[in-house]
Formats: C-alpha cells, structure tokens, sequence
C-alpha cells in the first residue's frame, strides 16, 4: 500500500488510527479522557490492541459543536501529544488550526489530520510545508455549525474528489510535497446518509488519485440511522461497532490506506482479514 513519507509502512494490512478525544462535549467519547493520566492509559491500551497512530483532538467537530479558543484547544492537547509521544508512540493532532499545529509537531506528533483539508486556516500549507510532515486533507465545506446546509450536491462522487483535487492542487501550489498527502472523503460532514453511502460504493473514484485515502466512519450518525430500531429512532454509538468494523474490512478491500476508529480491537483483526484476502486474490 501507498505510504505518505513520514509514517511508517506496513505491508499486512491497512493502517489503523485510533481516536483519543481530549474533549467534554464529542459525540461518541466526550467527556470520558478529559485528564492527562485518562487520556494516556486509554492511547497505551489502543496502542496495545494494534493501533498504529493515536489521533489527539482537542475540538469537536460534531455536527452543531461550537468552536473552542485556540488557546484552551491547545491546552487540551498539547500535555497529552507530549506524554504519548515521549513514550514512543506515533502521534497525530486532529486540529486545522495552524498555530495548534505547530506546537504539537513541536510537542512530538508526526502528522497533521486537518478536518478542514486547508481550508480552516490558510497558514496551515505552511506550517505542513516547513515541518515535512503527512498532512490528512478531509472534505470539507464549513464549520460544524453550519455545515448541515451545505449537503448540497449534484453528483457527490464527481463533486468531492472534484473538491479534493482542488485542495490537492492548492497544497502543491504552496510547496507541499504530494508525498505528505493523504486524502479523507469527509464521511458524515455536509454529507447526508445517502452521500455517505454513495461515497463509499464509488471509492475507488478517490483512491483513484493516486494518494492514500483515510476513512473515518467509525461510530457516525449514518450508521446509527442504518440500525434504526423499529420505531425509526436511531442506534446509539454504542451499538455502532460491529458496522464500523464492516466499513473497515470494506475500505481495506477497497484500497483504503488508513481508517480512523474508536474501537481499536475488532478493526484491526478486520484489517488482517481483508489482508489475508487481497494476499491470495
């Protein structure tokens, strides 16, 4: 598989990024690693289950989420990026604030996941340029806030890679090397469940560029209305599991490079699954 320079290679299966989210008010895990030492223990133990990269948020970015200060974003983060990364484990900041950014690259992450795909801080080619670091360019059309409006389509496959061939041309534009690029559909933002699903059945319209491509479907809304109970009310996220896992063993059949997932077990041995697969077809 195609690997941005930066990050390690693996040849037996996909990459496999956990979620720690330092922050009260995420859909799934707010609340839950809020202090340093939760935090920590919760990144060694995905970090034990196989996880490859331990992505560190400090802002939601659920639907409706209001923006935190750069400040207290980075006062979140920061303490743990240091922690995990001065224990040897690889480190990514989920953030599309630059100066955030540049601290915590400078506190030890590796890559920079930007939610925003550049568009969220025009200072963020830069800050990516200069460190040499894999940069994760996710579809984006707004802030969460406002970003239910704007799921507007005429054909979302042609639309999106349209979208990320943009920010790809721009990020090149500002001398960031197509090696640092990795690619994120955006599933679940200005998305609809039915753009989401459109996506994923055309993926190869996005790994079709050449560039590794990231999935985060893990535990999203759009799974919850596909296991709607009976009455229409949608699954919990904790009953979103098993169905993320299923995206995972698809996006790894599909020439997904990496997914990003909550439950760091299950994907992984789903992983290996579809490795062992495509390694005989």
């Amino acid at each position: 598989m195609t690997s941005p320079s930066g990050l390690p290679a693996r040849t037996d299966r996909l990459i496999v990024m956990g979620v720690l989210n330092v922050t009260p008010d995420s859909f799934s895990d707010g609340g839950r690693y809020t202090d340093l030492d939760s935090a920590v223990a919760h990144a060694v133990q995905m970090t034990a289950q196989g996880a490859d990269l331990i992505d560190v948020g400090g802002e939601s970015t659920r639907p409706g989420a209001v923006r935190v200060a750069a400040e207290e974003e980075g006062r979140r983060v920061l303490p743990v990026i240091g922690e995990l990364a001065a224990a040897g484990l690889a480190v990514s900041v989920d953030t599309y604030r630059a100066a955030v950014a540049e601290q915590a690259l400078a506190a030890g992450a590796r890559i920079v996941n930007d939610v925003s795909g550049g568009l969220g801080d025009p200072d963020m080619a830069r800050v990516v340029r200069d460190a040499g670091c894999p940069w994760v360019l996710m579809h984006w059309r707004g802030h969460s806030a406002s970003m239910a409006a704007l799921a507007q389509y005429d054909d979302v496959v042609a639309d999106v890679r349209a979208e990320l061939m943009t920010r790809v041309d721009e990020a090149l534009a500002a001398g960031v090397a197509a090696s640092q690029l990795v690619l994120d559909p955006g599933l679940g933002f200005a998305k609809r469940p039915a753009h989401n699903w459109a996506l994923l059945a055309h993926l190869e319209a996005i790994t079709g560029l050449g560039l590794p491509v990231l999935i985060g479907s893990s535990r999203k809304s759009f799974l919850g209305s596909l296991l709607a109970g009976s009455e229409g009310q949608a699954r919990p996220t904790s009953g979103r599991e098993a169905a993320t896992t299923a995206l995972t063993m698809f996006a790894a059949l599909n020439g997904a490079w990496g997914v990003r997932v909550h439950e760091v077990g299950p994907n992984v041995d789903a992983a290996l699954v579809a490795a062992a697969i495509l390694a005989v077809r």
